[in-house]
C-alpha cells in the first residue's frame, strides 16, 4: 500500500471562500471524454473566472488571447462544451452548468419525446433520495 504524505505542507490547497474545486464527476461520469483538449482548456478557464452562479462574460478576443486559440478553435471548443451540457452560451455570456441535472434527463428519456417539468423534477428528487 502506498502511504500518502503531504510534500509541501506550506502549500496545502484550501478552497477559496465562495468557490469550489472542479467536480470529480467530470471524470466519473465521463464528461471529460466528450471534449478535446481545447474544450477542456476553455472549461477550466470558465470555471476559474466564473462568479458564484457560474457566469462570466469574457469576449471572444480575450478568451482567444488568454488560451492562445484562434476564433475557429474557440468556436469548436465552445460548441463541444455546449453539446456536452457543461456550459450554456448566449453571446457574450457563458454559464458553467451544474453536472447533476443534465445526465439524468438524457439517460432516462431515450424515447426522444418531450418531458414535463414535473417528470424531470420527480426523477431528480428520487435520485437524491427525496420526495417530489
Amino acid at each position: 500500500m502506498i502511504v500518502k504524505r503531504v510534500l509541501r505542507p506550506e502549500r496545502l490547497r484550501q478552497v477559496p471562500p465562495g468557490f469550489n474545486w472542479l467536480d470529480h464527476r467530470l471524470v466519473s461520469q465521463n464528461f471529460i471524454s466528450r471534449c478535446d483538449h481545447s474544450a477542456l482548456a476553455l472549461y477550466l478557464f470558465l470555471v476559474t473566472v466564473a462568479d458564484a452562479q457560474g457566469l462570466s462574460y469574457y469576449s471572444d478576443a480575450s478568451v482567444c488571447r488568454r488560451l492562445r486559440m484562434d476564433l475557429l478553435q474557440l468556436s469548436a471548443a465552445r460548441q463541444q462544451l455546449v453539446d456536452a451540457e457543461l456550459v450554456a452560451y448566449q453571446k457574450p455570456l457563458y454559464q458553467v452548468l451544474a453536472l447533476d441535472a443534465a445526465p439524468l434527463a438524457k439517460e432516462e428519456n431515450r424515447s426522444g419525446l418531450p418531458q414535463s417539468a414535473g417528470d424531470i423534477l420527480r426523477r431528480v428528487f428520487q435520485s437524491k433520495g427525496g420526495t417530489p
